[in-house]
């Protein structure tokens, strides 16, 4: 598992893109045309709630999960924050977020393929990090993980971990931007193509939408890393 955690780490930008194209095959419904406002709703609050997790750990506690040279790799433990009570939060945020596009999509083939497919390749890569904690920091990576689960957040003591840390919004909004507009775009278009209702079945309206919303995303995004350069 720690190989293919270290190829999965290593070629993992690559790997995803494929994962979120999948939303958009073909699949059996969870629920039908009358029933799927379920979908739309539970999809979305599952969706933003990993995105919710995910500035908020950022916000408070800053952690670079983009290895050096394609390879695992840390400078230091990083103990503080949402990972006082979780390992991975980050991690967690983003099996939420894909699994609620999944969800909003609709999907069967998703739900029951694509995101064990998901769980598997993080759970590879947590190993493969975890190894090289372990090696590197020894028993003080041991004593960390006595006290943080790797999965199941610990949630005691979380309202003092916001109260006693200062939360840094420009910090999370600007270090999850890429992440953010490919998620906002994911959405955009499962809104538009799998609840046609939205847009009353017009073509047209949709089309406008689209010429809309993802300029408008695209120019956010760029905004936010010119601020990103010129600080």
């Amino acid at each position: 598992m720690i190989q293919i955690g270290n190829f999965f780490f290593k070629y993992r930008n690559w790997v995803f893109i494929p994962l979120y194209l999948a939303l958009f095959i073909p699949s059996p419904e969870l629920a039908t045309t009358e029933q799927h406002v379920w979908t739309l709703y539970l999809g979305l609050f599952v969706t933003v709630l990993g995105q919710v997790i995910r500035w908020a750990t950022i916000g408070l506690e800053y952690i670079n999960r983009g290895g050096k040279d394609k390879k695992v790799y840390a400078s230091h433990l990083v103990t503080g924050g949402i990972f006082n009570h979780c390992r991975n939060p980050l991690y967690i945020g983003n099996i939420l977020k894909i699994a609620g596009l999944g969800i909003l999509a609709n999907s069967v083939l998703y739900v029951t393929v694509f995101i064990p497919a998901f769980l598997f390749i993080y759970q590879s890569i947590v190993l493969a990090e975890e190894d090289f904690l372990r090696a590197k920091f020894g028993q003080e990576f041991d004593s960390y993980c006595q006290q943080a689960n790797r999965w199941i957040p610990r949630f005691s003591g979380l309202g003092s971990t916001f109260k006693n840390m200062s939360f840094r919004w420009r910090r999370a909004i600007v270090r999850d931007n890429s992440s953010v507009l490919t998620w906002s775009l994911g959405i955009l278009f499962i809104i538009l193509f799998k609840y046609p209702e939205f847009t009353q079945y017009d073509k047209f309206l949709r089309a406008q939408l689209l010429l809309v919303f993802i300029p408008l995303l695209t120019a956010v995004y760029f905004g936010i890393r010119y601020l990103k350069k010129k600080n």
